[in-house]
């Protein structure tokens, strides 16, 4: 017990240095010409030292905003809960483009009877059998569940369960809320994380990588190092960037993490100044019916 305090101080202490190294020597982990540094921002892409770096500069982030400044906090959310919504806002137009092409293919197929579709950009010809455009559906559907997830958590559209939420005062609501981001969200993906970072770079290059190794067998296996991008799809014509599902889970991962900080932050403003504070900053989409606007409020536990 006392060795994992220690360890687990050790590391917190530690973590302003592994981040001033990581800053001042960015070639050593960003020169990906060099197999070395490749080896070593995978190592460190899902290591203990960026997890106590992450979680140190949350906590000091929350001490000055208690502390010193409140409006640091709220800077915080606003510039994450942006990023959330902008990047939801943007891959929700990948449904649209999903249906295009659901569209297209069964003109084509079952009308026309083509059996490829070919497209000719700033003058390269690129020819596509129909079944690489409907196996590709799958890609669209995965950019919509992996990168509006944090856009529609913040816009409070989940689906929810309010038994007891919906019961209790305004400061219960934001203690759940906050006890929820710190002990349900941020573990739930960090392992999903530890697991998606790994899972996605096997797919990307070889020798093979696991959680497992460390950072001087990952040098040494850095020798034969080369670049091994996933291009065998499930058919012989179907599609074949596989590989870009393994990077979008770990996109899903830090959209995630990010946004379990903004709820945390917020939860905390809101729970300090009182219901007043509900919605502060806050970049909601509007639906245009005021009746349904008043539902979801109230869904979302926002009235």
């Amino acid at each position: 017990m006392i060795d994992s305090i220690l360890w687990v101080l050790q590391n917190i202490a530690l973590a302003p240095y592994h981040l001033l190294l990581a800053i001042t020597n960015p070639g050593a982990w960003l020169n990906w010409s060099n197999p070395e540094a490749v080896m070593r921002f995978i190592y460190y892409g899902a290591s203990v030292e960026l997890f106590f770096v992450v979680i140190v500069t949350f906590f000091v982030i929350t001490a000055l905003g208690l502390f010193w400044k409140r409006d640091i906090l709220w800077y915080c959310v606003r510039v994450l809960e942006g990023i959330a919504n902008a990047v939801g806002r943007t891959a929700a137009w990948a449904g649209v483009l999903m249906i295009l092409i659901q569209v297209m293919i069964v003109f084509l197929q079952r009308i026309f009877r083509v059996a490829e579709i070919q497209i000719g950009p700033l003058g390269t010809a690129l020819a596509y059998d129909l079944s690489w455009w409907a196996e590709g559906l799958k890609f669209w559907n995965a950019i919509v569940v992996c990168l509006c997830v944090s856009y529609t958590f913040v816009q409070g559209s989940h689906v929810r369960v309010d038994l007891v939420y919906s019961a209790v005062k305004h400061r219960t609501r934001r203690a759940i809320d906050m006890f929820g981001s710190l002990f349900f969200m941020i573990p739930a993906v960090t392992i999903t994380y530890l697991y998606a970072w790994f899972f996605m770079w096997r797919h990307l290059m070889t020798p093979t990588v696991t959680a497992s190794g460390d950072l001087d067998r990952m040098l040494m296996q850095s020798r034969i190092f080369r670049w091994n991008v996933e291009t065998i799809g499930f058919s012989p014509n179907g599609f074949n960037a596989y590989f870009l599902f393994k990077i979008l889970i770990v996109l899903f991962c830090v959209m995630v993490f990010m946004q379990a900080f903004a709820f945390f932050w917020r939860s905390l403003l809101e729970f300090i100044e009182g219901e007043e504070s509900i919605g502060k900053y806050f970049d909601k989409d509007s639906i245009g019916d005021e009746a349904e606007e008043l539902e979801h409020a109230i869904h979302s536990g926002s009235t």
